[in-house]
């Protein structure tokens, strides 16, 4: 199914003008409103056919990302499916391999380490992550496993969380919105099952995330 939406996930793209994608400059606001609707023209077009409906949604979701700051639909977390993660971090990495009018290429290397970052900033699966470069012959990384299936990207957050940051200071400091910041921190507490900032706390200290002091 993910082999199949890739194969067909930029249909959307004849929806927007070649003046757009051939731009050598920076995009306007209206540029990019049309840009960002690509995706979405990808899954009208194939929910219209029968054959291909199954595979609409995962080929929609492949600029969406984890802490809510891709598109068309700004989902995140759980609301992507793992297709969507799959094709999304593919695509990211494919696309860093290609020139485009407004910028070089990047080698694979570079490519990887691009990919490795938007990882560690709670923007695509750090495990998806790696079993693209796999994939694409890069050495694989071990992964330390966090409790309660927190990934890197959230332990960071709930240090700073257990430190006593607001959602705004947490912002600043990870140069992120202060909306991403607040959907960061209410998935950690799902996961760690806490309702307020002390039992936050409590869990980071005991799992060793944060110095006692």
């Amino acid at each position: 199914m993910i082999r199949r939406a890739a194969l067909v996930h930029d249909l959307g793209r004849l929806g927007v003008s070649n003046a757009i994608w051939d731009k050598p400059e920076p995009l306007s606001a209206g540029d990019w409103e049309r840009v960002r609707l690509h995706p979405y023209l990808s899954e009208r077009m194939l929910t219209s056919c029968s054959a291909l409906a199954g595979i609409a949604p995962i080929a929609g979701q492949h600029h969406e990302r984890l802490d809510g700051s891709g598109y068309p639909g700004r989902l995140s977390g759980d609301a992507i499916s793992v297709g969507g993660r799959v094709l999304g971090a593919a695509d990211a990495y494919r696309a860093r391999l290609e020139e485009r009018p407004h910028r070089p290429a990047a080698d694979p290397a570079e490519a990887a380490a691009l990919l490795r970052e938007e990882a560690r900033r709670g923007r695509l699966d750090g495990d998806v992550v790696e079993a693209v470069l796999r994939a694409d012959g890069h050495r694989a990384r071990r992964r330390r496993p966090w409790p309660a299936g927190l990934t890197a990207r959230e332990v960071e957050i709930l240090r700073l969380v257990a430190r006593g940051l607001s959602h705004k200071e947490i912002a600043a400091r990870l140069v992120i919105s202060r909306k991403t910041a607040s959907n960061h921190v209410e998935r950690i507490y799902a996961k760690i099952g806490a309702n307020n900032r002390a039992m936050a706390a409590l869990f980071a200290v005991k799992h060793g995330l944060v110095d006692e002091t």
